[in-house]
């Protein structure tokens, strides 16, 4: 069975390199109960055992001519597919974290189905995690989470249950295919659509453009006109990847202090770390980052294959902002940014998306990405995650941390995912950038860390003012 593959999902295929690959994943940190030594070889072999389901059955064929189009994979092999790794005795948390960048690192084999799962043993504190990663023309992050989960029990007294690769896609609405009539109606009903939401979107991008390009400060989502930061270095093929919890209820109740959202809270703890990184490495930035925010556009429950996302483009907090001060600028961009794309119809914020990553691919692919404005200085995408404990196997899931894309010459992706009462921060950096991404971390910490300090100053005050 073939299955056309939509324009966002191709851009996917087509902008990806070796130095810029397009593949997503997740790194689930488990806690073993006692007593199982069994445990993870039980979930391995349960995995091996498990029949692919599509779209985890999919090849990409005819990329390059003719019609691209998914092909169903007649076999797989399980071994290649799932695989078993142990750390050696003595191995740190750092170590395992080193392990998941060398294999987040390669692209996936186009001529095998497009995903990988390694099950990895003897992490210290008596734990296992599980690393995958699946190509983003066949899912995307909200997505791919929600069947990560779904993969996962609520009870430790659960047997294995299917994990994401084999769950079940839900049925189409009607199997029966439309009249010829209704598929022109379709075909022209899209066209037009398309071209509308180009003409939608063309106007205040040209507009923005002049306007940087004569100086003057614009608003809303800004593509293409960040400033080359350290982060736009040429992407190469190694990376670094680092991990950061942080309290869900006390982010939030900062949050709601400064009449702003978890998400500014997050991107301004992030954005305030990278330029103290920066700073520390002599590579100091003396401009605000642009960042774009990934926002999806699938309904609740939607677990469809595919790509449904748009993007806002955001600038963040001056250079040498205080931690309050930088919240409030944060969130101020992100609401004119948020606005602004909350005007466009679907139409219009799917085809931006897929404008955007064609831009950003082609200039990839041509360095012209090297000379001109890049699409933005990072990446900072929040996937929702869940408020339930999960267990695989009797082994509680402690934690779960995006690994997620670089490409376009954008060396730095953080995406970060709620799990029970904390906030799951997953950095993925081009280390030809970013050359120690946990010290990144760790001034993201230091950064959460003010901005708690200068919240209490500020409640003691507002209490006693």
């Amino acid at each position: 069975m073939s299955a056309a593959i939509p324009p966002l999902d191709l851009a996917w295929l087509l902008m990806e390199t070796p130095g810029g690959t397009t593949h997503v994943g997740a790194m689930l940190l488990f806690q073993k109960p006692p007593g199982r030594r069994a445990l993870v070889s039980q979930v391995v072999a349960d995995y091996r055992s498990r029949e692919p389901i599509r779209p985890f059955t999919y090849v990409p064929e005819n990329l390059g001519a003719g019609m691209p189009h998914f092909e169903e994979a007649q076999t797989w092999d399980p071994h290649y597919h799932v695989q078993y790794l142990a750390l050696p005795a003595g191995s740190s948390y750092d170590d395992l974290l080193r392990l998941v960048a060398d294999l987040h690192e390669p692209m996936l084999d186009r001529d095998r189905p497009l995903w990988r799962c390694w099950v990895i043993d003897r992490v210290p504190g008596g734990r296992f995690a599980i690393y995958t990663k699946t190509h983003h023309s066949i899912i995307d992050g909200v997505s791919g989470l929600r069947r990560l989960y779904d993969g996962l029990s609520r009870s430790p007294d659960d047997a294995i249950p299917a994990p994401a690769f084999a769950l079940p896609v839900p049925p189409p609405t009607s199997s029966a295919p439309p009249p010829a009539v209704r598929r022109l109606t379709d075909a022209v009903h899209g066209v037009l659509t398309q071209v509308a939401a180009v003409n939608q979107i063309s106007r205040g991008a040209i507009r923005k453009a002049l306007s940087a390009a004569f100086g003057t400060h614009v608003e809303g989502s800004l593509p293409f006109v960040a400033g080359r930061a350290p982060t736009n270095a040429p992407l190469q093929q190694a990376r670094g990847f680092a991990t950061l919890s942080l309290p869900l209820e006390e982010m939030h109740q900062i949050a709601h202090h400064y009449g702003a959202t978890l998400n500014d809270v997050a991107a301004a703890v992030i954005d305030h770390g990278l330029h103290a990184y920066l700073r520390d490495t002599d590579q100091g930035y003396a401009h605000e980052f642009i960042a774009m925010c990934p926002v999806s556009l699938r309904d609740d429950g939607d677990t469809t294959v595919g790509t449904k996302v748009s993007a806002m483009f955001v600038r963040l907090g001056q250079p040498e902002a205080a931690m309050a001060d930088r919240l409030a600028q944060v969130a101020h961009s992100v609401a004119t940014a948020k606005k602004e794309l909350g005007a466009l119809s679907a139409d219009a914020a799917m085809t931006y998306a897929v404008a955007l990553v064609a831009l950003a691919g082609a200039g990839a692919s041509t360095h012209l990405d090297r000379v001109g404005h890049p699409a933005c200085n990072l990446v900072i995408s929040n996937v929702p995650g869940s408020n339930d404990i999960r267990y695989l196997n009797g082994a509680r899931l402690t934690g779960i941390f995006p690994v997620s894309a670089l490409a376009a010459a954008i060396g730095l992706n953080v995406t970060l995912s709620s799990y029970c009462d904390h906030m799951d921060f997953g950095f993925v950096a081009n280390s030809a950038a970013i050359s120690d991404v946990h010290a990144l971390a760790e001034h993201t910490r230091a950064a959460y860390a003010q901005l708690k300090l200068a919240d209490s100053r500020d409640g003691h005050h507002a209490e006693h003012g």
